[in-house]
């Protein structure tokens, strides 16, 4: 392996704490913040645990699972198949990072569009994606409200099949468990899309950002995502003896924390600590309606959140966990092909990706954007970014 992916392999890695009465104490404190959850039993749809599961928030990259969605539904109608060819538009290219910078006009699979887009988070290949199945992005989008709709996530609304901040774009963690259970239940035949470790193109590989893959006993799928406005977002499954659970936590302040919530709630949820009744159908709001759409910003794309952020990384850029229920991956990641038709790819990762962490639409100030950027320079690991 090149010494620049032995370096970011090796960043990737976590410190796990030690499982301490006094590390778990502090871990499951941090659950406990009022930031939007949900716990969801895949096969029953019972709603294990949930804290403001209906307020509305920004859903940066978990949008891709609808964009997938969509897809999906549209191979299974035959409309496409995951051998049509994906071709790159000046509209697709253009998407601000993260981004896969491949060039209009090139071309690869669906298949190999969607393990790059859901891996790396790519923004250019989900446009390229809803530009193939949709004819447009807006004919897409459309697709996309559509089904949001059908499926009574009703308080979801898309602008973008990527998540790039924009108003109109909103979702709440009740409507992302929808999707989320609809997925699984629905195309159970596609469900090592969510759980790929990684992927290569024969010259660089890209592992993948979801830190409970390989790191958390039975964790499969299924997205992260981030913009200033909504912080660090992770929608996480497991199974364990054929039970499937899925968690959506909202609003974090780090990577480690996305990762140290999800661990902790769906571990719990499989020790069945949570006595939850409601199926997602029955779920009623736990507090008033709220129209306005949260926004973060100010705790995540600033001094604060930088601080915040440094904390959750030792010295040598490794991400440290509290969760202790994530553990070390004890393999090197497995990295399934996935590039252009005919092997003529250009590099799967830039500069670029690394220095942008905010993007046109994001409510950040500049001075925001330079706080966000100085906390993750001379760090190689995936940085936060507009969608991610």
């Amino acid at each position: 392996m090149p010494t620049k992916q032995n370096r970011l392999y090796a960043a990737m890695r976590l410190v796990p704490m030690a499982a301490a009465a006094s590390m778990l104490l502090l871990s499951t404190a941090h659950v406990a913040e009022a930031n939007p959850h949900i716990l969801v039993d895949v096969s029953t749809g019972r709603v294990l645990d949930h804290e403001e599961a209906f307020r509305k928030w920004y859903p940066a990259s978990l949008t891709k699972l609808m964009t997938v969605y969509v897809t999906f539904r549209a191979i299974q109608s035959g409309q496409i198949s995951l051998d049509t060819p994906v071709v790159m538009s000046k509209l697709s290219s253009s998407q601000p990072p993260a981004k896969m910078y491949f060039k209009p006009g090139q071309k690869m699979t669906l298949d190999n569009a969607l393990k790059m887009m859901l891996v790396k988070s790519a923004n250019d290949l989900a446009m390229a994606i809803a530009e193939t199945v949709g004819g447009s992005e807006q004919g897409f989008v459309a697709r996309m409200n559509a089904e949001a709709a059908r499926l009574g996530m009703h308080d979801t609304h898309y602008i973008n099949p990527n998540g790039l901040p924009g108003k109109g774009q909103y979702t709440t963690a009740r409507d992302l468990a929808v999707v989320s259970v609809a997925l699984r239940r629905e195309f159970p035949q596609y469900a090592s899309y969510f759980s790929l470790e990684g992927f290569t193109n024969g010259v660089k590989q890209v592992p993948n950002i979801n830190m409970l893959i390989g790191r958390f006993d039975g964790a499969d799928g299924m997205k992260t995502g981030f913009i200033c406005a909504s912080g660090f977002n992770q929608i996480a499954s497991a199974t364990r003896n054929g039970r499937t659970l899925i968690s959506v936590v909202l609003g974090t302040d780090s990577l480690a924390a996305r990762a140290d919530d999800s661990a902790n709630f769906l571990e719990k949820g499989f020790e069945n600590q949570f006595p939850g009744r409601d199926t997602l159908a029955s779920l009623q709001p736990d507090g008033p309606a709220q129209d306005e759409v949260a926004d973060v910003t100010a705790d995540i794309c600033s001094a604060k959140g930088a601080k915040a952020r440094s904390e959750t990384r030792d010295p040598t850029g490794r991400t440290k966990v509290l969760s202790p229920y994530i553990h070390e991956m004890d393999h090197d990641p497995n990295f399934v092909y996935a590039g252009l038709i005919g092997g003529q790819d250009v590099a799967t990762a830039s500069k670029g990706d690394q220095d942008d962490t905010t993007a046109k639409g994001d409510k950040a100030t500049k001075a925001d954007k330079i706080v966000a950027r100085s906390d993750v320079v001379g760090i190689p690991i995936p940085m936060p970014r507009p969608t991610f």
